[in-house]
């Protein structure tokens, strides 16, 4: 299909949701995961304990649905609350120990993502679209 520059968030859209059936259609080999729960492990890979505001910022998502997201991954053992040490109404989010497990294999899901993305770009290329991506991101910030 040919895209005319007045579709180009048309394109990004139509990528954005190949991108996720891509990426849920693997995780769900493991349960019930979509690509926000791979999203949120890989943030917690890092070993900082995140709030839920912060996780919500990063994953660009609401807090009452980031909240839900959460709970899945506590209710399948993959992350923990604790509260914070400095603020006890404020809980820390933590990857457990299955979760770090499960953080690899999404970690394969997202090589295999990225290569099959990148598949016959040249690494000139590929910066070059980060590099337009970015300035399209922060026009409209």
């Amino acid at each position: 299909m040919k895209y005319l520059t007045n579709q180009v968030l048309s394109l990004i859209s139509r990528i954005h949701t190949q991108s996720a059936e891509f990426t849920n259609s693997r995780l769900s080999l493991k349960g019930s995961f979509v690509s926000s729960h791979g999203f949120i492990l890989f943030i917690l890979s890092d070993g900082k304990p995140q709030t839920m505001g912060a996780l919500a910022e990063k994953i660009n998502r609401t807090k009452s649905t980031t909240t839900s997201l959460i709970k899945k991954l506590i209710q399948e053992g993959l992350v923990k609350t604790e509260p914070d040490p400095e603020d006890s109404r404020i809980k820390l989010i933590s990857l457990t120990e299955k979760g770090m497990e499960y953080r690899n294999f999404t970690g394969e899901v997202s090589k295999e993502l990225l290569n099959a993305c990148w598949k016959d770009f040249s690494d000139i290329e590929k910066t070059e679209l980060m590099r337009l991506l970015i300035k399209m991101s922060d026009n409209l910030s």
